[in-house]
């Protein structure tokens, strides 16, 4: 793949709504830019770990085993609809005063991100040299980076309209319905695919 087609690809991956993204806009409208801006830390850190632990570890048990791809998908759904529970519980009162969204909460999902996978072993030639692959590794950190701030503040933009029309726990409630809408559409995804 050339690089113009990677970078494309992964832009648009990286704007795609998902687990992740809709933790950072949920943050970004919860709490605003500047106190959700450490999650994306967090972001990076998951989206690199699993890569490094899709690539080295799991990418060859799961071409082997296709169980253990139904396995993780379901322990991913079952973290990601967990979530969604918690924020939809979230009322205006713990959006005044607390974070909604951890750094643990965006770690993890990141970790468990579908995105990971495409990024692991579509978009990162799997028999690429560290010469080609380092090169590559830096535009998807700055495409992290950027994108997740592009998700915080568009979650800010909608929180400060949510406020306005003083019903805060939209908030919340859009960002669980969000995560379980994306869920829905991994496993019919899996299912179209199979």
């Amino acid at each position: 793949m050339n690089f113009l087609t990677f970078f494309t690809a992964t832009c648009f991956l990286l704007a795609m709504p998902g687990p992740t993204n809709t933790l950072l806009a949920t943050s970004g409208a919860g709490v605003g830019i500047s106190r959700s801006l450490h999650l994306l830390a967090a972001e990076l850190c998951g989206y690199l770990s699993a890569i490094a632990l899709l690539r080295l570890a799991l990418g060859p048990v799961v071409s082997d085993i296709p169980l253990a791809a139904v396995a993780l998908r379901i322990a991913v759904t079952v973290y990601i609809l967990g979530l969604a529970a918690m924020l939809w519980r979230v009322n205006a009162r713990e959006l005044h005063h607390g974070v909604v969204v951890t750094f643990r909460q965006v770690l993890l999902t990141t970790l468990l991100n579908p995105k990971a996978m495409v990024f692991a072993f579509l978009l990162l030639p799997l028999q690429a040299g560290p010469s080609e692959l380092l090169p590559r590794l830096g535009v998807i950190v700055l495409l992290i980076v950027m994108a997740g701030a592009a998700w915080v503040t568009l979650g800010a933009t909608l929180g400060r309209g949510a406020r306005r029309l003083g019903r805060p726990e939209l908030i919340g409630r859009t960002g669980a319905v969000t995560l379980v809408a994306v869920t829905g559409l991994i496993w019919l995804q899996s299912f179209m695919s199979a």
